[in-house]
């Protein structure tokens, strides 16, 4: 366990802390987080600005695990699986529980899932192959989109919505057009490895 999977162990733990903050039913219990009415029009609940910074601490460690893997050559297989496991820990469950409260169009989780299981089928035929598909840079394109409009959405399209600007919403579109995108490229960049010989 070297201190590049001990940074994604940790990402995944607070993976789990966001998504038993986002579905626990406080309010069952008779607790509630604090709102608050903003310009007369905003409702903010408390909850959700402290899962939106337990989100970005969590992408923050998405990039810096990546970084000291290389930096000191510790990357190992395991941590490449544990590192694509975290990953879609944090971003499609948070996904799934904001289309699933109305946040956001279910369309999203939907095709960025599904986008998700196609490209890792992919990697695992060609990985077996003992051949493997380079990430590409419009996927990290997608990732960085995708995790800023959930950021976006989590602070309440904080300070866009006083234009109002849907910025949160059009990032999350965008980062579902960049996801399919991303996904055809890959299928293209396999496809050699994919047809039986």
């Amino acid at each position: 366990m070297n201190k590049a999977n001990r940074i994604t162990i940790s990402r995944i733990i607070m993976s789990i802390i966001i998504i038993c903050l986002m579905l626990f039913p406080f309010d069952q219990l008779g607790l509630e987080f604090p709102s608050y009415l903003l310009k007369g029009r905003i409702l903010i609940d408390l909850k959700y600005i402290i899962v939106g910074i337990l989100f970005i601490i969590a992408s923050l460690t998405d990039f810096l695990d990546g970084y000291v893997a290389r930096k000191y050559n510790m990357v190992t297989d395991f941590g490449k699986m544990i590192d694509a496991i975290s990953d879609k820990l944090l971003t499609n469950s948070v996904l799934i529980i904001l289309a699933a409260t109305g946040k956001i169009s279910t369309f999203i989780p939907v095709v960025i899932i599904t986008r998700d299981i196609v490209v890792d089928s992919i990697k695992m035929v060609v990985g077996n192959k003992g051949e493997a598909v380079a990430a590409i840079g419009i996927a990290k394109v997608k990732t960085a989109t995708l995790m800023t409009g959930i950021i976006l959405t989590l602070f309440y399209n904080l300070p866009f919505e006083l234009i109002p600007l849907r910025i949160s919403d059009f990032l999350l579109v965008l980062a579902t057009i960049l996801s399919v995108i991303s996904g055809v490229k890959y299928y293209i960049m396999a496809k050699p490895y994919l047809q039986d010989r």
